[in-house]
């Protein structure tokens, strides 16, 4: 009975400890428990959640009522590989890294749980969709040289505009590392090309500048081993002169000896030639010198006064040349107001004769006019006895009259026939020369057409009455006749 009841104990022992090791869940430290199935309150949340969340201890699950599913709050992290656009239009590749966790408040811990619990493999994809959108809006305001030299704005700026998403998905960025910007268009590498040139010039600058000092060197102590074996070869000649100089001095004592006496002599000879040159040249300042001077003088004085006299000459011929253009001009003067005087009355002279000429002339033309008159009176008379015995011949013998006055008038009537062509500019003959001897021909027979109408005049004359109008136009019938140009048509036929 004992036995059976200690096992019995022992059985609800066990089964209690089976029961709280099911229901007993413990939190790691790396881990937040979600627990749904009842209402709960948690701080910070406000309204009930519907899920309670144990961080860091345990906690008692009920069975088939609450279910238990564990939030990891470890670290993340989530390439950030994104193309993009500067501000310049440029192309950039922008590479970096974010570490991001689950909060651990407990709100960020129910915003991530609602978010990701069933999909926490895929935070991180998540995570670079926010942030890649946010970079190439960042970048879209930013200069290519703006995100090499200042990567920390860059990374500031992203990190703090990507901040509200996160917060709101229950994430906190642990850092942001923008680890490479490639540029696939050569912009980075052509800014680089000119500091790179500068330092390859830096460097070859600074190696040729250490290679010119190293020569300067080098060439300085070649020059002072040069200096030194110089000054060695001097001393050494200077010390093998002075050897050589005593021996010479020792092989030349007698000689030298015997050219100071002759020197001796010398000397003692020159100073007697130099009295005596300067005794011959006292002699010449006397003899020759004076004397000169003494004629240079008399002809200087000389040539002086045979200039004054010139001058003098001179000056008295100007004076005598201006008196004599003076008396010339006065002469020309009064010869000119003689020869105006002489003019003056040459001029009187003439018109007395010009008036005297007028009037003789006037004398013979009024004898010249009267004696026109009379001609002209004698020959009007003469050409009326012409014309009255004409008119009695023409009474006897009208035809004979008329073709003698025609006979004597055919050039003038020939020439005024002729006039007509003079007008004519241009005349077109459509049978040559045949057409040409019709055509003066015509104006030969226009001498027969007007003895024609002489003849018709006469008749009508004796027949009686004065002609009236058409005898008037038959008068004047055979001038017309004469006159009258011949047509364009029958020039042409």
């Amino acid at each position: 009975m004992l036995i059976g009841v200690v096992g019995a104990v022992v059985a609800s022992v066990i089964v209690l400890i089976v029961l709280f090791k099911l229901m007993w869940r413990v939190a790691e430290p790396n881990e937040a428990l979600v627990i749904s199935g009842s209402k709960h309150r948690a701080e910070g949340v406000g309204e009930s959640m519907g899920f309670r969340i144990v961080t860091g201890r345990g906690t008692l699950v009920t069975p088939g009522v609450q279910v238990v599913r564990r939030l990891s709050l470890d670290l993340n992290e989530a390439d950030l590989d994104v193309e993009c656009v500067t501000s310049q239009g440029i192309p950039v590749h922008v590479k970096g890294v974010v570490i991001f966790k689950v909060g651990d408040d407990v709100v960020s811990i129910a915003n991530a749980a609602r978010r990701f619990l069933d999909q926490q493999k895929l935070m991180g994809q998540r995570v670079h969709n926010v942030f890649a959108g946010h970079l190439r809006s960042i970048v879209g305001g930013l200069t290519v040289e703006d995100m090499i030299r200042d990567r920390e704005r860059l990374t500031g700026e992203t990190r703090a505009a990507s901040g509200t998403e996160m917060e709101k998905l229950g994430l906190i960025i642990d850092s942001l590392q923008i680890q490479e910007i490639l540029d696939p268009t050569g912009y980075i590498k052509n800014l680089a090309a000119p500091h790179a040139a500068a330092v390859q010039r830096d460097a070859r600058i600074a190696a040729a500048a250490a290679d010119r000092a190293a020569t300067e060197a080098e060439q300085e102590a070649f020059a002072r081993k040069a200096e030194a074996t110089r000054n060695s070869g001097i001393q050494q000649a200077g010390y093998q002169a002075e050897m050589d100089t005593a021996a010479a001095r020792a092989l030349q004592a007698g000689p030298l000896a015997q050219a100071a006496a002759r020197q001796e002599v010398v000397v003692q000879e020159t100073k007697v030639a130099e009295l005596e040159a300067h005794r011959k040249e006292q002699q010449l300042q006397a003899d020759v010198r004076k004397p000169a001077d003494a004629r240079a003088y008399e002809t200087r004085t000389k040539a002086e006064a045979d200039r004054d006299a010139r001058i003098s000459a001179a000056e008295a011929q100007a004076r005598e040349t201006e008196l004599k253009a003076a008396a010339e001009a006065n002469r020309v003067k009064i010869a000119a107001g003689a020869e105006a005087e002489a003019t003056r009355a040459r001029g009187l002279a003439a018109a007395e004769a010009t008036k005297a000429t007028g009037q003789a002339d006037a004398a013979a033309a009024e004898a010249k006019g009267l004696a026109q008159a009379e001609a002209a009176r004698a020959l009007g008379l003469a050409e009326a006895e012409a014309i009255k015995a004409r008119a009695a011949a023409l009474a006897e013998n009208q035809e004979a009259v008329v073709a003698q006055q025609l006979a004597e008038n055919w050039p003038e009537i020939v020439r005024a026939g002729a006039e007509a062509f003079g007008n004519v500019e241009h005349m077109v003959l459509l049978n040559g020369a045949e057409g040409m001897g019709e055509m003066f021909a015509k104006a030969l027979t226009m001498g027969g057409t007007g003895l024609g109408l002489a003849r018709q005049l006469l008749s009508a004359m004796n027949t009686g009455g004065e002609p009236g109008a058409n005898g008037e136009e038959q008068r004047q019938a055979p001038a017309k006749a004469v006159s009258q140009p011949i047509p364009l048509q029958e020039q042409q036929g």
